[in-house]
């Protein structure tokens, strides 16, 4: 493991490790990112002492792939219940959220895992997570949507507590899938996800706006929904909740 000041992305940091050969497992830890990334290209608010921002290396075998990022949730919820007591919920794909009393929630964290091919032909997962620790000067839109393990238990936060169980969950989980487990992960996603199954969504289709109910995830991890001609699966794309 490794920690930096600032870096332009922590998925940058490991995955140019990566390119030049680096073993699984290496991490890059940063306390702030010049141009952090989130899923779709979305730029990842990232100002330093607010939160971490951490990257891990990863070789998954081919049946695992599907899962890692689901895993990933999982975990870093663990994680941070384990050292904070902070109860959060997964909303699909990548999002770690804190529960409101209306039934909406903010988002406390997120997961980007990138697959990639090396030059030498062989290919790896980066997967960054960033997780909003203190209140900072977000962007008015970042604000507006998110929250922050101090600001939800009213005290500050033992960041080397944090990361330490974040990683020994992370390390437990990616395990489990090494090992043909994902079942149990998707049942430990799921488990956290509850809150979000019954709520309304939207996604692009081919012929415009498509709305439905969300009832959960498959064996595959995709998204359900039930709409009005029939039900759909996501894998992929953006879902929008309404």
């Amino acid at each position: 493991m490794r920690s930096f000041g600032e870096v332009t992305s922590t998925n940058d940091v490991v995955a140019g490790w990566a390119d030049a050969g680096g073993e699984e497992g290496l991490v890059a830890i940063a306390d702030s990112q010049s141009r952090g990334r989130g899923r779709l290209g979305r730029s990842w608010s990232s100002p330093a002492g607010a939160g971490l921002y951490i990257s891990a290396l990863l070789r998954p075998p081919d049946i695992a792939m599907p899962f890692v990022t689901l895993a990933a949730g999982a975990a870093l919820a663990d994680g941070i219940e384990a050292s904070t007591t902070l109860r959060t919920i997964l909303k699909w794909p990548n999002d770690v959220c804190v529960p409101l009393p209306d039934g909406s929630w903010r988002k406390l964290a997120g997961i980007l895992a990138e697959a990639r091919t090396a030059p030498d032909g062989v290919r790896y997962v980066v997967l960054g997570i960033g997780v909003n620790v203190t209140p900072a000067a977000h962007p008015p839109e970042v604000l507006n949507r998110s929250t922050s393990i101090e600001a939800e238990v009213g005290g500050p936060v033992n960041r080397e507590a944090l990361i330490v169980e974040c990683l020994a969950a992370l390390s437990g989980a990616y395990e489990m899938l090494r090992r043909g487990e994902a079942a149990t992960i998707l049942d430990a996603w799921t488990s956290r996800a509850t809150a979000t199954f019954g709520r309304h969504v939207v996604w692009e289709g081919e012929g415009g706006d498509v709305r439905g109910v969300v009832e959960g995830i498959d064996a595959s991890g995709a998204l359900l929904i039930r709409t009005p001609s029939g039900h759909r699966r996501i894998s992929a794309g953006e879902v929008r909740w309404i």
